[in-house]
């Protein structure tokens, strides 16, 4: 297919912004996450190529990836915030857009964006979009205390399609009753897991975790945006030291996303009768060839808790759709929270994570920066960036929220390509069909590892969290360790604990596991009643604005399955413990 027989309405990405600055740097301006999202938009906008004020003009459909401020509800704001964040945006950079969209949180959102929009554009109902997100977490914090600090409070009228907070299935009581709810401790149970399927010792999964991300600082050294441009050997990811502590086992803080970035990028997509209209050159446009969205069952539901298949389906589908293989990639940038979110793909793609091939274009979110939400922005901008460097070349995007719970993906390339629909929403009924874990809400009994993590506070407590299944009738539970149980502790944090068999008794405060049931019949201390319905469950949450705690990452998109509107994720990055210095 030739430029010339383009269908008009296929949609194009046309321009991609990136923008950053570092506390105590040269040019460092103290902007905002308005301010830094405005000034990437900028950017994408001048990408283009033709005369920025009459592309800013055309813009009809602006869609802002929510940032942490925004993310939970009740989430601080200490140097304020705007009421009507894509609208702000939309009027720093001259666009006045009929339609404004702030996204669920969650790090699939940017991927998303493009993917639903793109099919917006295609359907005629849209001519020029414009995605963008940032964060200023660096400087919020460096100036939250300061008596001179700036006010970024603004109010700024118009329509907004608030999508909510999109927690529902994410967070619950339940789960941060029981310790997870932040989501190193949630993601460490994905990776042990996974070690303890490939029969791994804890050294040997220490040191794959580290091969692994070592080539991702190199990319990261090399990125003026990157937030910690520092090469890294393998080794040194994965020992613990005092700067590079334990956060959740087998997490050090160098191997997790870091938040403490000033960041922010943006896409602008139009149709290719905009583009032309608008005088666009064609050696700027990318045509998105393939993509996908699609939802994990929820944590507990899911029959094996060492893989996320319904990532590797996303992948798998946009490849399938762009008519080729993982071994075509010329580019690929795999959401990079914690080792299993990319080892998960590679696992189910064939791809090389022995740090063979390059699987970021940034140096991903633990040297690069975890944005917020808005990493995958970052992504999405470099690999543009790349195959206009390399005409006919492809690239993927994959993009996570929730715990392995939301995966969008997109498959690149300069080479003209019209639109293609995707069958996202017949692979997700196919998820949904999945068997459901019976779970033990409360649980009294012998049982036996199924998987575990031990979180490791500042102060150096520790605390055990424990999945398993009762011998009684096989149904999975969930359990901490009571505090100061150092005899369970050390079962947890030496040798091999998956399939060790243990005690689990439940309490108003929540289930707790010990190595016997020697003393299951004292009192463990105190603490608030976990909540329960009539049948002994945590009450569900059904809507957007679930008041629970934030989880890492992650949509209801009425044709795009529940991978969209039903986000989840780096929103919860600052409560769950994330690299920050």
């Amino acid at each position: 297919m030739t430029f010339e027989d383009i269908d008009p309405s296929t949609p194009v990405l046309v321009g991609v912004g990136q923008v950053s600055e570092r506390i105590g740097e040269p040019g460092y301006r103290c902007l905002s996450s308005v301010e830094l999202a405005a000034a990437a938009a900028r950017e994408a906008i001048a990408d283009t190529g033709a005369v920025a004020a009459t592309v800013a003009a055309a813009v009809d459909t602006v869609a802002g990836v929510r940032q942490f401020e925004i993310s939970v509800p009740g989430a601080p704001a200490p140097l304020g915030r705007s009421t009507n964040y894509p609208r702000s945006v939309a009027v720093r950079v001259g666009a006045t857009p009929g339609r404004a969209i702030l996204e669920v949180a969650g790090g699939q959102g940017p991927q998303h964006l493009v993917n639903e929009l793109a099919a917006t554009i295609a359907a005629g109902d849209a001519q020029a979009v414009l995605v963008f997100g940032a964060e200023a977490i660096s400087t919020t914090r460096h100036l939250a205390g300061a008596e001179d600090r700036p006010d970024f409070s603004e109010t700024v009228e118009g329509d907004l399609e608030d999508r909510g907070f999109g927690l529902d299935g994410l967070a619950s009581q339940f789960l941060a009753a029981h310790g997870l709810a932040g989501a190193p401790s949630q993601y460490a149970l994905f990776d042990n897991a996974r070690r303890a399927r490939l029969r791994q010792t804890r050294q040997e999964y220490a040191a794959g975790m580290g091969a692994l991300f070592a080539p991702f600082t190199k990319v990261a050294a090399a990125n003026p945006h990157a937030a910690a441009p520092t090469e890294r050997g393998a080794g040194e990811l994965v020992t613990p030291t005092e700067k590079n502590r334990l956060i959740a086992e087998p997490y050090t803080r160098y191997v997790v996303a870091r938040e403490k970035v000033n960041q922010g990028a943006a896409v602008l997509l139009m149709s290719v009768a905009a583009a032309r209209r608008l005088g666009v050159p064609e050696e700027k446009w990318v045509f998105l060839h393939g993509h996908a969205d699609l939802r994990e069952r929820d944590l507990l539901d899911r029959g094996d808790l060492s893989t996320g298949p319904a990532a590797v389906m996303a992948a798998r589908h946009a490849l399938d759709l762009a008519g080729i293989g993982p071994d075509d990639l010329d580019a690929i940038d795999l959401y990079s929270c914690f080792p299993i979110a990319v080892s998960n793909v590679c696992d189910g793609l064939g791809l090389a994570a022995d740090g063979t091939r390059e699987l970021t274009v940034t140096g991903g979110l633990p040297f690069f920066g975890g944005a917020g939400n808005n990493y995958s922005t970052h992504a999405i901008a470099e690999v543009v960036r790349r195959l206009r460097a390399r005409p006919g070349a492809y690239g993927m995007v994959g993009a996570n929220g929730g715990m392995l719970s939301k995966y969008s993906v997109g498959v690149y390339s300069t080479t003209p390509c019209e639109w293609r629909p995707d069958e996202s929403a017949a692979l997700q009924a196919e998820i949904d069909a999945w068997p459901a874990v019976e779970q033990a809400v409360q649980a009294d009994g012998w049982g036996t590892i199924e998987t575990y993590t031990v979180k490791h506070g500042r102060g150096g407590n520790r605390t055990g969290i424990v999945v398993g299944r009762l011998e009684a009738d096989g149904r999975r539970f969930l359990a901490r360790t009571a505090d100061g149980d150092e005899e369970t502790l050390g079962l947890l944090s030496t040798g091999e604990p998956i399939g060790r068999r243990v005690h689990v008794r439940s309490f108003d405060v929540g289930n707790r596991v010990t190595v016997g049931d020697t003393g299951a019949g004292e009192p463990f201390p105190d603490g608030p009643a976990v909540p329960r319905d009539d049948h002994g469950r945590v009450p569900a949450h059904h809507d957007d604005h679930a008041r629970t705690p934030p989880v890492d990452q992650a949509g209801e998109a009425s044709s795009r399955g529940r991978a969209g509107r039903e986000g989840g994720g780096a929103a919860g990055r600052r409560l769950r413990g994330g690299s920050d210095d």
